[in-house]
């Protein structure tokens, strides 16, 4: 699809009125869905684990990321967010921006970043994968040659650590690691909103920006033992 339509295609199905009414209760298998089988957490026990699957690249959780950012300061102590890059649509680069999400948690700078690596794509340009002028796929992509740029200006990071921590055995392995969770999770679009391994919902799903806040919280209270 025309990288410029299926923009506006995204932006069209994530224009749902913010401040809709919330259902009097949410509905499995309408509002969220089961994970099947249930995924394990990577979270400390007693912890309840909130996963957003997403893309740098991908324009829809480039307008969702503000609504993650209030997920996170509204969830209760017991539960955590956390990130889980996807990398299926390859035609847009998600793998080189996944490669990039790993080797800047590997060396500590993941969330201190995300926010703005979101602008650097979709605001400032530094590393756009959509030419402005043409609307079209730029060619070559961003490269990790590229990232590594944006991390040494963003956050001081040594550009030749940060090439060695994104080309390491380590990032191998969680990007392939992501790669089946993101199946098993069955979650294929982004943004998609994960709740303690269990549990499946979108922005659609929930009917809104501020429906999904308040059913990520009301999955993270039902996994809440009382």
């Amino acid at each position: 699809m025309h990288t410029q339509r299926w923009y506006l295609l995204a932006l069209l199905a994530f224009a749902v009125p913010a401040g809709a009414q919330q259902p009097a209760q949410w509905k499995q298998g309408q509002n969220y869905f089961l994970v099947q089988p249930a995924q394990p957490t990577n979270v400390p026990a007693g912890k309840v684990e909130v996963t957003e699957v997403f893309s740098y690249a991908c324009p829809a959780c480039y307008q969702f990321y503000p609504f993650v950012d209030k997920i996170r300061t509204s969830l209760p102590k017991n539960a955590q967010l956390d990130y889980l890059p996807a990398a299926f649509n390859p035609t847009e680069d998600w793998p080189m921006f996944q490669r990039a999400f790993y080797a800047a948690q590997a060396l500590g700078v993941a969330d201190k970043t995300h926010d703005a690596m979101f602008n650097a794509v979709w605001k400032s340009g530094e590393l756009a994968v959509v030419d402005p002028d043409t609307h079209r796929l730029k060619s070559p992509p961003p490269s990790i040659d590229d990232a590594a740029d944006f991390y040494n200006r963003a956050a001081g990071v040594n550009k030749q650590q940060f090439l060695a921590a994104a080309n390491s055995f380590a990032v191998d392995v969680k990007m392939k690691r992501a790669d089946a969770l993101v199946v098993a999770y069955g979650a294929d679009a982004t943004p998609t909103m994960i709740v303690n391994g269990k549990y499946r919902l979108t922005v659609q799903s929930a009917g809104g920006y501020d429906q999904t806040i308040a059913l990520v919280k009301w999955l993270v209270e039902k996994e809440t033992p009382q």
